[in-house]
């Protein structure tokens, strides 16, 4: 009987240690991948709780001001991140110096802080000071000095101005130059005043230079005190030359400047007078009075500016001698004596008109009086001459 094909034995399939897994290794492997991501997430929180924290802390509020509205700090040209951080925190502008010097410091912000005063608002947000810091927008300063204001109203300008410091005597009148002057705080007023006079000698030196043969003065000094007179005489720069053409005229011819102004600062000093002119004030024996007194009282009467020395140093050839308000705010000029009367006369109807009196009547400041140059002022008498004073004509009045 025949046997059955037997099967062929199967194959012995060989499986290398490494891969046989190992009795529980699924499981451990399970608990780290979860372990891993835990931990994961919870770096992720912190993270991202830290990152929230930093926000905040640079675009959140800051710390409000001790006092007012906004926080005044002064960085010095030259100081480093630190100093300037313990500055800040000082002044209650910020809470942590270590996050400013980091703020600065990632945003490269370090390299670009400008020195300067800075008004910080209350609240303001680390990225607010930062930014004002790096902007450059530093508070700036500045006193002005009016063209034709004398030294004691310069002083009170400064006396006025909170940044500076220390007390000031009233300088040389003429011995200012008015401009507008940057100022910082702390600086002391003597020095603001120093600046103001070392910019009025380079003005006078370089203007000087360029002075016409045509000049009556004959030095800068000199120059600065008719100046002073013609910037006093007239508000309007188109009026200047011709004004000063006017003073240069009367010197030339020998007569007496009769400018209302320089009563005034006989009186005053360089304050205002705040009224007319007294007919006492106008016979008062005074340095500057120049209807008592020949040539260029002894100093200047106020700073005078730019276009009044210019005018001085060149004036324009010219006949007036005399001058008058117009009404206007301007002034009328006149060759001859008689033909300066009809001017005032002129003069006179306006502020009666103004006054709303009728006809013939004269407007009136009580103690005032009238004069035959100047500014004009509300009058109570007829035109006077004061004694001494020289009435000539130039040229001589046309034949009618």
């Amino acid at each position: 009987m025949a046997k059955a094909p037997s099967r062929p034995p199967k194959p012995k399939v060989r499986i290398p240690k490494n891969r046989v897994p190992k009795r529980g290794g699924g499981a451990a492997k399970s608990s780290f991948g979860v372990g891993l991501i835990t931990a994961a997430g919870t770096l992720g929180v912190f993270v991202a709780a830290a990152l929230i924290g930093l926000w905040v802390v640079y675009w959140g509020p800051g710390p409000s001001a001790r006092e007012g509205e906004a926080t005044i700090v002064t960085l010095p040209s030259g100081a480093g991140v630190s100093a300037i951080a313990a500055n800040l925190k000082s002044s209650g502008v910020i809470r942590s110096t270590d996050l400013f010097r980091a703020a600065v410091s990632l945003s490269g912000a370090d390299r670009k802080i400008r020195a300067g005063e800075y008004e910080v608002p209350s609240g303001a947000s680390l990225a607010t000071v930062v930014g004002l810091l790096v902007d450059g927008k530093a508070v700036r300063h500045y006193v002005t000095l009016p063209e034709g204001w004398s030294s004691a109203q310069a002083v009170d300008i400064l006396m006025k101005q909170p940044v500076l410091t220390g007390e000031v005597e009233i300088p040389a009148e003429g011995s200012l130059w008015p401009d507008t002057y940057e100022v910082s705080r702390g600086e002391t007023r003597a020095s603001v005043v120093a600046r103001m006079q070392r910019a009025a000698k380079t003005k006078l030196d370089a203007l000087w230079a360029q002075r016409s043969p045509n000049t009556i003065v004959t030095t800068p000094e000199e120059a600065m005190v008719l100046a002073s007179i013609v910037e006093k005489e007239t508000g309007l720069a188109s009026e200047r030359p011709q004004v000063a053409a006017v003073f240069t005229n009367r010197l030339r011819l020998g007569m007496r400047l009769e400018s209302d102004p320089t009563i005034v600062y006989g009186v005053t000093k360089g304050r205002p007078l705040g009224r007319g002119i007294r007919a006492s004030e106008l016979r008062a024996q005074t340095p500057w009075n120049t209807y008592l007194i020949d040539g260029l009282p002894p100093t200047p009467i106020a700073n005078p500016g730019e276009e009044a020395l210019k005018a001085v140093l060149n004036p324009p050839r010219s006949e007036y001698v005399f001058f008058v308000a117009d009404g206007t705010g301007g002034h009328v000029f006149a060759r001859t004596y008689p033909e300066h009367l009809l001017n005032v006369a002129r003069w006179r109807e306006i502020e009666r008109r103004k006054a709303g009196l009728p006809p013939g009547q004269t407007a009136s400041v009580p103690g005032a009086t009238a004069t035959p140059m100047g500014e004009g002022e509300a009058a109570a008498a007829p035109v006077i001459i004061p004694p001494g004073a020289k009435v000539i004509s130039v040229p001589a009045a046309a034949p009618q």
